[in-house]
């Protein structure tokens, strides 16, 4: 944690990377296996990563996966999985995924459009949400700050789920996104780079500083 926050770092690519989140603080590491993310990485290629024995939880985020590929993923070590995928989604699907890898372990991450509420009915699959920047095109990965007022309602209307915050957040403006909405929880990715899926260790640290200084 850093300070009082639980912190993850998504879209790692390389060990050098992942150790440096760790230094910081990261409880949670985040790896990207949906190939039209720029922070794609192959299973093959994450499986010979030297992580060693790093102190943080690993994450595997995929978009709507198959049944197949979720459950090769589980077999990789992951701690746990977020899955971001359409509100639309099947209540099928959310059920399926939570069976191939458990409640606990499921995180999901919907893109929520302007006007739309976390689908109530994922709410028996997943203890964990990802609360991120909505884009048409994009999931995730887009750089934008997410509706902070949004976030802030559906942490108080489900207060039983744990909400990350995420979206476009960094060094910058992580201090005030933490104080308007409450969070204790925050994803970081392009707000700590210095291209896609590389991460900048003068950023990491500038956005750790800022957590522990805020008010």
């Amino acid at each position: 944690m850093v300070g009082d926050i639980s912190l993850k770092v998504c879209g790692l690519t390389t060990a050098a990377d992942a150790a440096a989140a760790v230094r910081v603080g990261a409880d949670y590491l985040g790896y990207i296996f949906y190939p039209k993310s720029p922070r794609y990485l192959p299973l093959d290629v994450y499986r010979g990563l030297s992580l060693g024995s790093l102190a943080a939880k690993r994450v595997a985020v995929v978009v709507e996966p198959a049944t197949a590929e979720l459950a090769e993923l589980a077999t990789a070590g992951f701690d746990f999985f977020q899955l971001h995928c359409r509100p639309e989604v099947s209540t099928e699907t959310v059920a399926g995924w939570a069976e191939t890898v458990g409640v606990q372990r499921l995180w999901l991450a919907p893109k929520l459009p302007p006007g739309t509420d976390y689908p109530d009915r994922f709410l028996p699959f997943a203890r964990t949400v990802l609360f991120d920047a909505f884009d048409g095109d994009k999931f995730g990965g887009t750089g934008r700050t997410s509706d902070w007022g949004k976030y802030t309602r559906h942490r108080r209307l489900w207060p039983h789920i744990a909400w990350i915050l995420s979206g476009g957040l960094s060094p910058a403006n992580v201090a005030d996104a933490l104080a308007q909405t409450g969070a204790s929880w925050v994803d970081v990715n392009s707000g700590v780079e210095s291209a896609p899926g590389r991460k900048d260790p003068a950023k990491l640290e500038a956005l750790a500083a800022a957590i522990q200084a805020r008010k």
